[in-house]
């Protein structure tokens, strides 16, 4: 409206003079000192020329994430928030960010959507296309909020970048006035346009005060159906994205459902000795917690758990089996043993016969397949890991059962898990193998798994004697308090190499450097005091214990780091990680986050090397995804 009352206050004086002849008038110059004869130009005809250049400029406000450009940048952030997930209205409310907070939080946006960086959990992606199908909402705003919270966001990312100085403007339109009956009749406004023009008679203000009136109701009513226009579109969008996910996520139950319907899976899980003996541990070992008990059986497979609890003296199991092949089979394995529940004759009768009754279905819908009250289980049981603890992403349906049907202050099991994480050298990776195959060299292949193997994580066993760091706690989860949105995390951690002079000369400075090529994550599981009172438990899948059918998730560098002890001798130029400057710690950032695909997991890994004397170097961002 500035340029517009700049304007008014050349144009009103010569108001009186204005003519209703329609005539066509050449272009507008540029210089102010001859715009002396404009005051008979056609107001409409101005109007129309101010519209078109407003909407030319408007038409700047590009969306943070993609390609698509709007007329206003309220379309924009609903754009944005459907599509894309970012809220921009809501996280400035919810975070009280000013004018400044606001402008750093887009540039923050842009700049990291340009190195295909999700935003908000860190992530990379191998294009944008990709960052875009990387849609979660945001775990915690007051976590993310130091992210954007530096001064060198006060300077525009994108030059010329309209968004920063209108998203505020915008919101004084919304808090000055609420106007009633806003949309408009063109013929109504043409016809009564001009007579509010001539009416300038009775004042300059009064005329001022209509002609602003009146452009700015067609600007705001135009804008106002553009808004309508644009919503409906992102609607139907999001809706479309709905019912597809919707679907995605239908298929990928039924098919990884589905593929627990083969006995091998079974099998393999049952002849693990390390799962198979902590769970006997903590049932049966624990008869002070399960007598008499109601307990739920999330995911039962087979029904081994539930069998192991009606062992433990439950009094009802109630075995949830997503699998209708196997919820047949886990039936008739409990009846086989005697401990099937008669479900209708219970209803009937009143008398309950046997302990455990298999229900086909997910757990979120148990209530539509059997009455049962809310909090009434006293025990929740489940195997719910995956690779790397949280693939298959089972984690989201115990804790759902957890909050729904368990007891307050009922036993979950396990009650803790925790992810781990430890360097591997050289014997982790195809390397050895592909150095003399029957005395020939083949190195070459191995060098090109190597490089493949540092964009997907590899499932497989690592040697404990090939692990050239020592462990680390990465993240733990409290699983009787911890709430959905954490099951997504970014956590820090530190290694440090486990090498040690041989020479065992504490005056020697020389010791040899060893690579790192990549980290392995495993996990624990915990049955702890909190509720096995008699007799804890823990099920470990790290490399320092008897194999498990979960393996180890291992995660590849680019390049290997040359590490060391501190005793170390640093060549100064000579980079960090090189053999002449080796790392002395290294700094892991990593997330793990479910992936858009259902039941896979993204993880990002963010390394940094320390040398002895204090240098750092960083490697770029490395992203994988299990599925």
């Amino acid at each position: 409206m500035d340029q517009l009352t700049k304007y008014l206050d050349k144009e009103i004086p010569n108001v009186e003079n204005f003519e209703r002849e329609e005539e066509e008038e050449e272009e507008e110059e540029d210089d102010a000192d001859e715009d002396q004869e404009d005051g008979q130009d056609d107001w409409d005809d101005w109007n129309a020329d101010e519209e078109e250049g407003e909407e030319a400029f408007d038409s700047n406000f590009l969306c943070l994430f993609c390609n698509s450009k709007y007329n206003d940048c309220n379309v924009l952030f609903n754009h944005c928030n459907s599509v894309h997930y970012f809220d921009f209205h809501s996280i400035r409310k919810d975070l009280g960010l000013d004018f400044y907070g606001s402008f750093k939080i887009i540039n923050y946006v842009r700049s990291q959507v340009a190195e295909n960086r999700c935003w908000s959990c860190g992530l990379s992606c191998q294009s944008n296309l990709d960052l875009q199908h990387h849609l979660h909402k945001i775990l915690n705003l007051n976590d993310i909020k130091a992210l954007w919270d530096d001064d060198k966001y006060l300077k525009p990312f994108k030059q010329n970048d309209p968004l920063l100085y209108s998203f505020a403007e915008d919101e004084e339109d919304d808090d000055e006035t609420t106007r009633e009956n806003l949309p408009f009749h063109a013929n109504q406004n043409q016809k009564n346009g001009m007579e509010d023009c001539t009416s300038a008679s009775h004042g300059y203000l009064n005329a001022a005060s209509s002609l602003e009136a009146k452009i700015e109701n067609t600007v705001e009513t135009t804008k106002t159906l553009e808004l309508k226009y644009d919503v409906q579109e992102d609607n139907q969008l999001k809706i479309a994205r709905q019912i597809f996910d919707r679907n995605d996520i239908k298929n990928a139950n039924e098919n990884y459902f589905g593929s627990y319907g083969s006995f091998g899976i079974h099998r393999e899980m049952l002849s693990d000795k390390v799962r198979m003996e902590a769970y006997m541990k903590a049932i049966l070992e624990n008869p002070s917690l399960f007598q008499n008990a109601a307990v739920m059986d999330v995911g039962c497979g087979t029904g081994i758990l539930s069998l192991f609890a009606a062992k433990a003296g439950a009094s009802r199991v109630i075995a949830v089996e997503a699998s209708e092949k196997m919820a047949a089979v886990a039936t008739q394995i409990v009846e086989d043993n005697g401990l099937w529940r008669n479900r209708k004759q219970t209803r009937e009768c009143g008398v309950s016969s046997g302990i455990i009754e298999v229900v086909h279905g997910m757990v979120e819908e148990l209530d539509k397949s059997i009455e049962i009250q809310p909090h009434s289980v006293d025990v929740l049981l489940s195997e719910w890991m995956g690779y790397c603890l949280l693939y298959e992403t089972m984690l989201s349906s115990v804790l759902f059962a957890r909050d729904r049907w368990l007891k307050p202050g009922g036993a979950i099991l396990p009650d803790t898990a925790t992810i781990l994480v430890a360097g591997f050298g050289v014997g982790g990776t195809s390397l050895p193998f592909w150095e003399n195959v029957y005395g020939f060299r083949m190195s070459c292949v191995g060098k090109e798994l190597v490089k493949d193997a540092a964009k997907a994580p590899i499932v497989d066993i690592v040697d404990a004697n090939d692990l050239v760091t020592s462990p680390a706690i990465l993240h733990t989860f409290d699983l009787a308090t911890m709430r959905l949105d954490e099951v997504d995390f970014t956590a820090r951690t530190e290694l440090e190499p486990n090498l040690h002079n041989p020479s065992n000369n504490s005056n020697s400075v020389e010791v040899e450097a060893s690579w790192c090529h990549g980290v392995v994550l495993w996990f624990e599981t915990g049955f702890t005091s909190r509720f096995c009172k008699e007799s804890p438990a823990v099920l470990s899948t790290s490399p320092y214990t008897p194999k498990t059918h979960w393996s180890q998730t291992i995660l590849t560098f680019g390049e290997p780091i040359a590490v060391a002890s501190r005793k170390s001798v640093t060549n100064i130029s000579a980079p960090v990680g090189s053999h002449a400057c080796p790392a002395i710690k290294l700094h892991l950032r990593l997330s793990i986050a479910r992936a858009p695909e259902h039941r896979s997991i993204d993880i990002s890994l963010e390394t940094t090397g320390i040398a002895g004397d204090g240098r750092k170097r960083h490697w770029p961002v490395q992203l994988f995804t299990l599925r």
